[in-house]
């Protein structure tokens, strides 16, 4: 089966084309400012002004006509109104066009199912999502995918890019924060916030920003600081919800498990606990298109189906709202 995936649910506005398990294109176009945060304004004129061109760009890279596709999936949830939007209404206007069926997927839940797609070796693994405005740790349990532990208040990626925004760096600010740090191997010592399974990051940004105001400190040594301590804090609960589950499988998702010091972490926790740590290409990784086409595909598969008239947004829909039919 031939399905396009439409990915809007923040800064990315992405296509790809399935057929089956084969990734044919997976194109995107990501908004990017330079200095501060998302604007959702400019966000949805973005996405609006970009969809024609990587909707042809994404049909010639995967050598298909649009008249090809068999079955469009578009993030349905969660994710910022705005964006969402532009992609569901156009998953709907290709849909009608074509006259072929329309599946919403979550976004959370892709990432997870990419992964398992990608490894078929990776069976059934604890996900450390870790993103933008999303922070959780997942397994399977009992028909669906449960949340064992979370951020309970800002999501790690925008934690990094607060602090990015307040260094005066342009979005995405994680990723200059990771060249900074990687210059520096002197640790300051700045809060810990692991509470149960959960974590939170406001007081940890908070002492950073102080800590830079006061010109007492490198910028260098403050980026390795903080990734320091907020990947621990992500590690640490990883490995119980891995210990409390029984698994010897950790998947790694999110734009955020694009950095190289997470992901040595996580494999350094892995190891000595005799464990398999799986992570997928940054193509991957970070949101796109193909993981909304795969997910939409496997839930098709397992018999679920959507009226075009009736389906919309769901900005707040969690992870553990999921019913998991094809598992």
């Amino acid at each position: 089966m031939i399905v396009l995936g439409i990915e809007s649910t923040a800064h990315t506005f992405g296509i790809a084309i399935l057929k089956d398990k084969e990734v044919l294109s997976n194109h995107k176009s990501f908004y990017t400012t330079e200095s501060g945060g998302i604007i959702p304004n400019e966000l949805k004129e973005h996405h609006n002004r970009v969809k024609n061109d990587v909707l042809k760009e994404s049909l010639e890279k995967a050598n298909i006509k649009l008249e090809d596709i068999e079955l469009i999936s578009f993030s349905q949830s969660p994710g910022m109104a705005p964006a969402l939007h532009v992609g569901c209404n156009f998953a709907k206007e290709l849909a009608k066009k074509l006259k072929i069926p329309i599946i919403g997927v979550n976004h959370c839940v892709a990432h997870l199912e990419i992964g398992r797609m990608l490894f078929p070796e990776c069976k059934d693994p604890v996900l450390l999502y870790a993103s933008g405005a999303n922070t959780q740790i997942i397994a399977y349990d009992g028909g669906k995918y449960r949340i064992f532990g979370e951020t309970l208040d800002n999501g790690i990626g925008n934690a990094l890019d607060s602090f990015g925004r307040h260094l005066g760096l342009g979005f995405p600010q994680g990723p200059k924060i990771e060249k900074l740090a990687s210059a520096s191997k002197n640790y300051i010592e700045i809060p810990y916030c692991v509470k149960g399974m959960d974590v939170n990051f406001g007081g940890i940004l908070t002492n950073l920003k102080q800590k830079y105001n006061s010109k007492k400190y490198s910028t260098d040594d403050l980026c390795f600081s903080l990734q320091e301590t907020v990947f621990a804090m992500l590690v640490e609960v990883s490995e119980r919800a891995m210990a409390h589950c029984e698994k010897k499988e950790l998947l790694l998702g999110g734009g955020v498990a694009c950095n190289k010091r997470l992901q040595e972490m996580c494999d350094i926790m892995c190891r000595e606990r005799g464990a398999k740590s799986f992570v997928p290409a940054n193509q991957f990784l970070v949101d796109n298109p193909a993981m909304i086409a795969w997910l939409g595909l496997i839930e098709y598969n397992s018999g679920v189906r959507m009226s075009i008239d009736d389906i919309d947004i769901k900005p707040y829909e969690r992870t553990d709202d999921i019913n998991v039919t094809w598992r």
